[in-house]
């Protein structure tokens, strides 16, 4: 079952991830009520949007070149259902992610709810600041090789939104959506004004509304910052060091290497981890060997972190464009070992509520490539004890 993308719904996300898809000649995704394909900062994403058997979500590469010669082909049934095929056989049926009737509506400023913020699976994403720094340096940018962010500014992301626009949008999807979870994204800016700049957003969301909040910025220098940010009701912190080893990581993120350095992110990685309920380190499979990845997975958990892995997709217009994605049988040890890393220091994986995510392999998605899933059925069922608690504490907003 674990090579079968037939009965294995995480092993068709991952090949998805790695291969694309054609859509067929009766697709008509946005007529449909799916959501459309936007150029959004989050630097790996730019596909479609369907939920998979399993209620995996996932973001499917389509504009990309290496998808024009892809096997899968998404096709349009009689009954206006949707089946993906691999070589001309059908594999899995699956449903547009619903396009949120918000998307089209516009805040009291003007600006179009869809660019203040976008579902990625089912929680909200909004990148509220200016471009990253590192694509405005001169005479040469030191962004990411392989991040789309300052390609994206004015397509489908607005630049600079208000704690007004962002209350609106939370609003609008808390409504509809029932979202649970809103993630908040930044890039590098001199000054370390990183957090300074999203504290208001997060006070204003957490005080109207009191969904979970996550927050993804570089490590701030003053470590302490981040102890503020806990009693302010931030729940998870994120910190994409993207490469562990560390001729690759200077080499692919030029920027970050000469700002941060590699050793400060884990540290920052290591201290959060010890304040917050999720700490996450991420990273992004494709772009080193998979052992180098395994080790990165090994040491996040050993902190009491979970990894998060992305898969290198070569996006339209970045630096890395150019360099084939990679081969899914090369990541299924890497997504194996991120689930068994996890369970065997229980760690709490899939406990929040409506919390699934389109552009990564959840952790607890990796069960799918374990081969003794029984191995950890305490762990899991103290999992399925914790989800409910979980979500009575949103309901009374005490996260």
């Amino acid at each position: 079952m674990i090579d079968d993308v037939s009965r294995n719904p995480a092993l068709l996300k991952l090949d998805l991830y790695c291969r694309g898809i054609r859509l067929g000649g009766g697709c008509r995704v946005t007529q449909d009520g799916g959501r459309e394909i936007m150029r959004t900062r989050a630097g790996l994403g730019s596909g479609l949007e369907v939920i998979l058997p399993g209620g995996l979500y996932t973001n499917i590469p389509v504009t990309e070149s290496f998808a024009a010669d892809s096997p899968y082909e998404l096709i349009r049934d009689s009954g206006g259902g949707y089946v993906i095929h691999l070589d001309g056989r059908a594999v899995a049926p699956v449903r547009l992610a619903p396009r949120p009737e918000w998307y089209g509506q516009r805040t009291a400023t003007g600006k179009k709810m869809s660019m203040v913020g976008s579902l990625q699976g089912t929680y909200l994403a909004i990148y509220p600041a200016r471009v990253c720094d590192y694509w405005l340096e001169k005479p040469a940018k030191t962004n990411c090789k392989f991040c789309s962010v300052g390609l994206n500014l004015g397509c489908d992301d607005a630049d600079e939104k208000s704690v007004a626009d962002v209350l609106e949008t939370v609003g609008a999807a808390v409504r509809e959506n029932r979202i649970t979870y809103v993630d908040f994204n930044t890039g590098h800016y001199a000054g370390d004004t990183y957090l300074d700049l999203l504290e208001p957003f997060i006070r204003a969301v957490k005080r109207e509304y009191g969904l979970m909040i996550g927050v993804q910025t570089p490590p701030h220098h003053d470590l302490s910052r981040y102890k503020e940010l806990r009693k302010m009701g931030v729940n998870r912190v994120s910190f994409c060091f993207e490469i562990w080893d560390r001729a690759r990581f200077a080499e692919i993120c030029p920027g970050k290497n000469r700002e941060y350095g590699l050793d400060r992110y884990l540290e920052a990685i290591e201290y959060c981890s010890r304040i917050f309920n999720t700490t996450n380190g991420e990273i992004v499979a494709g772009l080193e060997p998979p052992e180098k990845s395994i080790e990165a997975i090994d040491w996040i958990t050993s902190v009491g972190a979970v990894p998060t892995v992305c898969v290198f997709r070569p996006l339209i217009g970045t630096d890395y464009e150019h360099l084939p994605p990679p081969n899914a049988g090369e990541l299924v040890p890497v997504l194996r070992r991120m689930y068994e890393a996890c369970m065997e220091r229980g760690l709490m994986i899939g406990v929040a509520p409506n919390v699934k995510v389109s552009l990564v392999l959840l952790p607890e998605e990796g069960r799918y490539f374990t081969d003794n899933p029984s191995r950890f059925f305490l762990t899991r069922a103290r999992h399925a004890l914790l989800r409910p608690v979980f979500a009575a504490a949103l309901k009374a907003r005490l996260v």
